[in-house]
């Protein structure tokens, strides 16, 4: 047998060495950044090392609306897939809920929705939002860092929209950055009078902080558990009111009468049996697509958040856009094993933390946007060797979280970030004593189902809202606009699908005629494969759950 490895303080002895170079440059680099990249410098890291622009892990889509676009392998895969369902085991005229607006997914956008649909009219009981697991399970609840809103004197929608469309590399659907900026100070308004516990100063104004690639600060958090308060007081109203809803049971199919939704198909996790839900409207509100561990990255996302929803609504005639573009967040936990993947929020960094190679290097400025960020880190760990290697042969390098207690004062950090710093406690690590290891994570699904800025697609009786959705963020999501986008879209989904229920329309004919014609394309196009899908949950019998090889070299 091999010698024990010898820890301390959380750490093998060989990667002490690397902190102590850490240790040493901190007084020399603290209140002192490196210069930001320059456009010509980004795209140079980019073109090298972020996975969107690697060589490799991605083909075109061979059927459908979205034919000849390319999205990762991982997503395709389930894309050319047959239905999970075959066409005699149902009977559709059975119906199990009757409803008027039928809101699959109840993280923020699934339950805004459903919130603003009852305020515009909707009978509460006609109102029907279903889980694939417990209301709140979901991406939404594990959010930390904060959400954008520009509402100090000098701030404006207007410096918002532009940093938004600079962040997503000018791609972004203006329409839709145009709703979400406008609604952002209305969404801070509304979530505050329901309850929502926002970091404010003696005074009782907001504490807002910087982003990477915002010109202002408009961040408004709490602590490091913005997503979780925030979803605390809509759940609480939701319940408070008696709005039905449904646990354990994902959507696996939509209905259709030709181009318009009609009701959807769920599968009970616990019974193991078919639902038919009949509806005059449909809001997706499913999620990203995080455990598809694209390009074997590790993620931070929950663990139902597999492609649902993009599934059945591309196999229904819903236009995709942006799918070529995934966020892979640059902090996520590298150590120790049992973490690895999970979010250590950008807030780390507006707050002074730095990242630093092996060497004790400052390398790239904190606060480039995402993509530039981590692709650096890429960078550095695989072109210019300058990572650590921890035992179970992950790389990453150090983010000087110790370095917050300096800039902002000591005791700042378990304040600021009360989840973090217990996270790292559990397996001896304090990290307001010592960095912390870090690697870019599979974090967010930039692109998704086109939508206009109500969240209507190209079929009618249906609506998405939140990270299923694309066109808001273009190529990549600037820090503190995802929770915005899901209360935005989803209170914007939920007002036009009452709009749309109270002008009288009927209800639709259910079939799976969509189905039927999906499958003749896969033969059409002689896609042989025994895959079917939405995967609903990951397999990881017999596979490396958290340390995965890193395909982009």
């Amino acid at each position: 047998m091999g010698k024990e490895m010898k820890y301390i303080r959380g750490y093998p002895e060989y990667m002490r060495e690397s902190i102590a170079l850490v240790e040493k440059t901190r007084e020399k680099r603290a209140g002192k950044l490196p210069p930001q990249m320059t456009m010509d410098g980004r795209e140079e890291v980019l073109n090298l090392c972020h996975p969107d622009y690697a060589p490799g892990g991605k083909r075109a889509i061979s059927i459908g609306p979205n034919e000849g676009d390319i999205a990762p392998n991982e997503v395709v895969d389930l894309l050319e897939a047959w239905s999970l369902i075959g066409m005699d085991e149902l009977d559709l005229d059975n119906i199990d809920y009757d409803t008027d607006i039928l809101i699959i997914g109840g993280g923020l956008a699934g339950t805004s929705a459903a919130l603003l649909a009852d305020d515009s009219g909707v009978a509460t009981d006609r109102i029907l939002l279903t889980n694939k697991l417990r209301h709140g399970d979901a991406n939404s609840i594990m959010a930390q860092g904060g959400t954008q809103a520009a509402d100090r004197p000098n701030d404006s929608p207007i410096i918002h929209y532009i940093d938004t469309l600079g962040g997503g590399h000018f791609t972004n659907k203006p329409d839709v950055v145009k709703a979400l900026v406008e609604d952002a100070p209305k969404v801070i308004k509304w979530l505050s009078e329901l309850g929502a516990i926002f970091d404010r100063d003696e005074g009782g104004n907001f504490t807002e902080l910087s982003g990477g690639g915002a010109a202002r600060k408009r961040m408004h958090a709490c602590e490091d558990y913005t997503g979780l308060e925030e979803l605390r007081v809509l759940r609480d109203e939701f319940r408070n009111r008696k709005i039905p809803f449904l646990e354990y049971s994902p959507v696996i199919e939509l209905l259709t009468d030709g181009d318009r939704v009609t009701g959807a198909v769920l599968f009970n996790l616990e019974t193991g049996e078919y639902k038919i839900v009949r509806a005059k409207a449909v809001i997706l509100a499913t999620g990203g697509l995080g455990r598809l561990h694209v390009r074997g990255f590790p993620t931070t996302n929950h663990y139902g958040a597999s492609a649902d929803g993009l599934v059945i609504a591309y196999r229904a005639g819903a236009k995709l856009r942006d799918m070529d573009s995934m966020q892979y967040h640059p902090t996520g936990a590298a150590y120790p094993q049992q973490i690895i993947g999970l979010l250590l929020t950008e807030k780390l960094r507006t707050s002074g933390a730095q990242v630093i190679n092996g060497k004790g290097e400052a390398f790239v400025f904190p606060l480039e946007p995402r993509d530039v960020e981590a692709s650096a880190i890429i960078r550095e760990c695989y072109i210019r060797d300058n990572g650590i290697t921890t035992p179970t042969g992950m790389r990453g390098v150090w983010l000087d979280t110790p370095l917050i207690e300096i800039v902002k004062g000591e005791g700042y950090a378990q304040s600021a970030f009360p989840a973090m710093v217990r996270m790292f406690k559990r397996f001896g690590i304090d990290m307001t004593e010592d960095p912390v290891l870090i690697f870019p994570t599979l974090h967010y699904q930039n692109g998704g189902v086109e939508t206009d800025p109500w969240g209507r697609t190209n079929l009618k009786g249906l609506w998405v809202a939140g990270e299923i959705s694309g066109g808001v963020h273009g190529k990549n999501r600037l820090m503190g606009n995802s929770t915005l986008d899901c209360v935005v879209f989803g209170r914007r989904a939920g007002t036009s699908t009452a709009e749309y229920i109270n002008s009288g329309e009927p209800a639709g004919k259910m079939t799976l005629e969509h189905v039927k014609r999906y499958n003749k394309m896969l033969k059409g196009a002689r896609i042989k494969t025994d895959r079917k899908s939405p995967m609903i949950l990951p397999d990881y019998r017999g596979k490396m759950a958290l340390a995965r090889m890193i395909d982009v070299f």
